[in-house]
């Protein structure tokens, strides 16, 4: 039937190519498609066209300025690619083609998504928990570095090593750090330093690359062998702006494998210049206590001279003449109280007259005399002893007994004695006392 006859409308091919356009961007708006790149056309414009394929299929696609300035590498023809466009059409000539806005290695992004499952994965585990953080040591003596033995990283960190600080032992635990045998040595390697025990910290690192260079560091296995480690792990892997598993789950993580190196040993001329200020303040510490200590001795010095042995003579000679005094005192009483029972005893003589009486007063009085005269020879014996023992504790401390040990005392011509040689003038006479005898000396200037 003619479509006059039916009201059909009756489309051209550029509006039913418009109608289809519209169609397809309703339905679908956005999509990702992952294919191998083909037939890959970078004209002046800066436009990108190519086709996007697989085993049974292929699509044009075109990707417009300035999309194709932002890509993060470079496509080329067999590359898998993944891209987020609009379906459309090339209204001209009806060909069905995808208007890409984003475009990224599919390996890359596989890559990616893997790492950002497992880091999510580990973190709601633990693994990245600042408790499990263990610190690392102030001063490392032994330290396992485990990377690549020809690689840039580890002659980066063996110089930074060596500039800071030579004392430290570093003991280079070679292991490939990249390709498909990488993660299982490095775990083996983190396994056997920790049965080993001789580290006191371990250094995982190795210079940048790709995600997919950094497979080794990115792996489950290597994040829990580390987690495991009951030596602290450093992780220095690739650069500044790479972040790694292992730096996730490390002890600490440094951005660069000098960086690493620095964090991991002191600097040998800042802890010189710390000992010298140290040394200076214990110098001037040990200085000022010796100070204190000498004026204590000075003052020990001056307590000892006020009691040297001049002094305690002066003392003995003065306790000396107290007693002295006092003996003198006590026997002049007691003859004082003998003399008036003496005379009590005549006046009852001459009042008691008769002969007999006379004669037993007599006897009486005689008695009284004998007895008086025995009990003052023993009062004066015994004050006659103390007064010997007295002089000779006196003697023993005179300078008179220094005599007897070959010392002299010195008089002037005047009779007094002579303390300093500049007392006595060139060629006067002096005497000197001796234990025997006295000298007399002329002094010259003769040695």
């Amino acid at each position: 039937m003619p479509a006059a006859t039916t009201n059909t409308p009756i489309l051209t091919p550029s509006s039913l190519n418009h109608l289809v356009r519209d169609l397809l961007a309703d339905a679908l708006p956005m999509v990702w498609v992952e294919g191998e790149l083909s037939n890959l056309a970078r004209p002046a414009s800066g436009h990108i066209y190519f086709t996007l394929k697989d085993a049974r299929a292929q699509i044009r696609c075109a990707m417009f300025k300035p999309n194709s300035t932002w890509m993060k590498f470079h496509p080329a023809d067999g590359m898998q690619v993944l891209v987020r466009a609009r379906v459309g059409i090339y209204e001209a000539r009806g060909d069905y083609q995808l208007i890409v806005e984003h475009m990224e290695d599919a390996g890359q992004g596989a890559l990616q998504r893997q790492f950002d499952e497992l880091k999510a994965r580990l973190a709601t585990e633990g693994l990245f928990d600042e408790a499990h953080k263990r610190p690392l040591p102030r001063f490392a003596r032994r330290i396992g570095v485990i990377t690549s033995a020809t690689g840039a990283a580890i002659r980066d960190v063996l110089s930074v090593l060596g500039r800071r600080f030579p004392l430290t032992q570093v003991d280079v635990l070679p292991v490939p750090v990249q390709g498909k045998e990488s993660p299982a040595a490095i775990v083996a390697m983190l396994q056997k330093a920790n049965r080993a025990a001789i580290h006191d910290v371990l250094l995982l690192t190795r210079g940048g690359g790709s995600l997919e260079d950094l497979i080794g560091f990115n792996d489950e296995a290597v994040a829990r062998a580390i987690y495991a480690s009951t030596i602290p792990v450093v992780s220095a892997v690739g650069h500044e702006i790479d972040f790694s598993i292992s730096d996730f789950v490390a002890d600490l993580r440094a951005p660069t494998p000098s960086a690493a190196a620095e964090l991991l040993v002191p600097d040998m001329d800042e802890l010189l210049h710390r000992l010298q200020q140290r040394k200076d303040r214990l110098a001037h510490v040990i200085g000022r206590r010796m100070e204190a200590s000498s004026q204590h001795l000075d003052h020990l010095l001056a307590r000892l001279q006020s009691r040297r042995p001049q002094a305690r003579l002066a003392q003995g000679r003065e306790r000396l003449q107290r007693l002295r005094v006092a003996l003198v005192q006590h026997l002049g009483q007691a003859l004082r109280s003998r003399h008036a029972q003496l005379t009590q005893c005549e006046l009852r003589l001459v009042a008691h007259h008769p002969q007999q009486h006379v004669r037993v007063l007599q006897h009486l009085l005689d008695e009284q005399q004998r007895r008086l005269h025995n009990g003052i020879n023993q009062q004066l014996e015994r004050r006659q002893s103390s007064l010997s023992l007295a002089g000779r504790a006196l003697h023993a401390i005179s300078p008179l007994a220094t005599l007897d040990r070959g010392y002299a005392i010195v008089f002037d011509a005047g009779g007094q004695i002579v303390r300093h040689a500049a007392d006595v003038a060139k060629g006067a006479e002096v005497t000197a006392r001796l234990v025997d005898g006295h000298m007399r000396l002329r002094r010259t200037d003769q040695p």
